[in-house]
């Protein structure tokens, strides 16, 4: 149990920086030092406008002295401009370029020394609010696309969260918006940092089926009730797949074979099949319990779209059968509607 507690305590969330590191700091380097190149110009222009308490001539050396210690304080005295063109320039110029170095050097303290101690536990503080997000285990390249997928039907990016042990697969995750963890998604500690009990949906695509249902018996035991849906490669294991507590089976081989096959039958079918399946179609597949209004009503008659098959009591039923002719509470309804209205529910 300890090393249970400790290990929960090493998994942390990040979330990808708007701006590179090192594109801020060449930044905020290149802004310092263009100001103060400005007044370093000026004033060996007008290096007749300062004296030295010592009497002798200006140097390049003492404007430059002089131009770094009057923008990082306030001067020491021993060079002082004397014509009122040059005093002007220190009041209007060189003091509010003093501002804005000072501003840049804390904004740069702030931003890779105590941004990172903020960053944590603002991360902290997401991990301990999660809810109603999903949960995507593997980003390979079913992963991958099914994030990308979940983004362009509107899903924001900050509701999903990545599980993977590969660096460069959590980068790519972090490109696209997703709130990411290294982390062994088979192990409870990994599952429990991102909250799997309040999450909406677990998406599970581990590359290897063992590796996959390990992962759908740990989250199935931590959250009974969350939605599991899993990539299976071989046949032979979907249905040990649906035994560990999966919902949801894919196997994309078989959805390809499906395809192949359909359009062997109908220049269209195939197509159709897509469109149902893609974000980018036409029309979209929707599933919904029965609304009040609807109860009593044949399948066949609700406005929202075209009824398909109805879900009742862990029953499947058609269009064509008996049960489809009443609608009652509690039925769940898979319809086909357009694509625009998919969003809109």
């Amino acid at each position: 149990m300890r090393s249970d507690d400790a290990d929960h305590r090493s998994y942390h969330l990040r979330r990808k920086r708007r701006t590179p590191v090192w594109l801020s700091l060449v930044w905020r380097i290149s802004l310092a030092f263009g100001m103060i190149g400005v007044a370093l110009a000026v004033h060996w222009f007008d290096r007749d406008g300062l004296r030295q308490s010592s009497g002798e001539p200006i140097s390049f050396a003492d404007v430059l002295y002089f131009t770094m210690i009057t923008v990082t304080t306030v001067g020491y005295g021993d060079i002082v401009p004397v014509t009122q063109q040059a005093r002007l320039f220190d009041t209007f110029v060189v003091t509010p370029i003093r501002l804005f170095v000072w501003l840049i050097f804390l904004g740069t303290a702030y931003d890779f020394l105590l941004r990172r101690v903020w960053e944590r536990w603002r991360m902290k503080v997401i991990q301990r609010h999660l809810e109603g997000h999903v949960v995507v285990a593997g980003y390979g390249t079913s992963g991958s696309e099914a994030v990308n997928e979940l983004i362009r039907r509107g899903a924001d990016p900050n509701t999903i969260v990545v599980i993977d042990e590969s660096a460069s697969a959590l980068r790519a995750a972090e490109g696209c918006g997703a709130t990411v963890m290294e982390g062994n998604a088979t192990r409870n500690a990994a599952l429990e940092a991102v909250k799997i009990d309040c999450a909406s949906a677990l998406i599970v695509s581990a590359g290897r089926d063992d590796t996959s249902i390990l992962i759908v018996l740990t989250a199935r035991r931590l959250s009974p009730s969350v939605p599991i849906s899993v990539v299976i490669r071989s046949e032979d294991n979907e249905a040990i797949a649906h035994q560990a507590g999966a919902d949801t089976v894919i196997n994309p081989a078989s959805f390809a074979g499906l395809l192949l096959a359909g359009s062997t039958h109908g220049a269209h079918l195939a197509e159709y099949m897509a469109d149902l399946a893609a974000s980018g179609g036409r029309v979209a597949l929707h599933e919904r319990t029965v609304t009040e209004a609807e109860i009593g009503t044949r399948l066949a008659d609700i406005e929202t779209g075209l009824g398909h098959r109805i879900y009742r009591n862990g029953k499947c039923f058609g269009f064509w059968e008996p049960e489809a002719a009443r609608l009652i509470e509690g039925d769940t309804i898979i319809e086909v509607i357009p694509r625009v209205a998919r969003y809109q529910a």
